[in-house]
């Protein structure tokens, strides 16, 4: 596969940005512990974007993983989830505010700080939903890549600490041209008092084409039926 751009996200850092469809973007936890959460849209149409409740429902999932796709409000997928060396990605814990940051971790300020103050996940996607022509009434749940979450009989939540070795690495394929919104910042469920980020290296490059044996094609009969919902879209546009 060829290379097109790579980029290492440091701990507490943000960053976003359009990646054309056809292309393999994959992350690497460069230290172990890590967690970056990510936000989706159509790059083409910024009112369609990441739809968890549709995802988890149509893959019979609470987790995310090789073979899952994130599917869009419109019925298409945005991205496949093709590599995974971890087998569990958390698409319910959320993202940190501030106020919960300070509560947890100690309270810093840019004044006193400037860069290395400690970011919440809100502020950055804030920050980059601004800058992409966005506000605040487009934050949506985000995807956790890194992090295990999951539920008790009694429907509690819990973070799995030493889920994410260092070296783990997933890979999303994007099947739209995909406006990324990425914040390195903690899991709000992540128990550690001490902030916990560490570098994340993201790498795009060119996919392989999606063959009939595809694996998230076929993982399920909804993800085949929003596939062809999604090549109908580019069929109808010429591409």
């Amino acid at each position: 596969m060829a290379h097109v751009w790579s980029k290492t996200i440091g701990p507490g850092d943000k960053w976003s940005g359009v990646v054309g469809k056809g292309k393999l973007i994959r992350f690497t936890a460069l230290e172990a512990g890590a967690n970056v959460s990510v936000q989706l849209f159509h790059a083409k149409d910024l009112t369609e974007r990441y739809n968890m409740p549709d995802t988890l429902k149509a893959q019979y999932t609470a987790h995310l993983t090789r073979g899952h796709v994130l599917m869009s409000d419109n019925g298409r997928v945005l991205a496949s989830i093709v590599e995974d060396s971890i087998g569990w990605h958390d698409p319910l814990g959320g993202y940190t505010s501030r106020a919960g940051t300070d509560a947890k971790y100690g309270a810093t300020t840019y004044q006193e700080l400037r860069n290395e103050r400690l970011r919440s996940g809100q502020e950055n996607f804030a920050v980059e939903l601004v800058r992409n022509g966005l506000n605040m009434r487009d934050m949506m749940p985000v995807l956790n890549l890194f992090s295990k979450v999951f539920c008790d009989e009694q429907g509690e939540m819990h973070f799995s600490p030493g889920h994410c070795p260092a070296g783990a690495s997933v890979a999303l394929r994007t099947e739209l041209d995909t406006l990324l919104v990425l914040s390195n910042t903690p899991n709000p469920l992540d128990p550690r008092t001490s902030y916990p980020s560490v570098p994340v290296k993201m790498e795009v490059l060119q996919a392989e084409p999606v063959g009939e044996n595809d694996v998230c094609v076929n993982y399920r009969p909804e993800n085949r039926r929003a596939f062809e919902n999604t090549w109908e879209y580019h069929t109808l546009l010429g591409q």
